[in-house]
């Protein structure tokens, strides 16, 4: 099965469109470099917990939305090895403008598939 990085960023409401842009951007590289596919989603239903939840897990403020987003992989090595060139890439480099979000409040990880069907 691939293999899966996902990720949990708070993004300001108002940068939604350039947030799309950004990963609209970002996935050609992302894809070039190996990814099978690169998934965004805008949370528009987002649900407080009693413990935690996706808003506080990323100290989302009234003007910010939670993305949940992933990339799909053929295999972990490949994702290593996508995440290692991305550093030093030239296109990712030098895709316009600044990031529309607060990267520092993102979280993210790798995940084996045990179910998919």
């Amino acid at each position: 099965m691939s293999y899966i990085e996902g990720f949990v960023t708070p993004v300001p409401t108002a940068n939604r469109d350039a947030y799309r842009n950004h990963a609209e951007e970002a996935s050609e590289h992302f894809k070039r470099l190996g990814a099978i596919r690169l998934v965004e989603c805008w949370g528009d239903d987002i649900p407080d917990g009693q413990v935690t939840d996706f808003r506080k897990a990323v100290q989302a403020k009234d003007d910010e939305t939670v993305v949940f987003s992933w990339i799909e992989y053929p295999d972990r090595e490949t994702r290593d090895r996508v995440n290692a060139a991305m550093e030093s890439d030239e296109g990712m480099q030098s895709m316009s403008g600044e990031m529309p979000f607060d990267g520092r409040r993102m979280f993210w990880g790798g995940f084996e598939q045990i179910v998919n069907r």
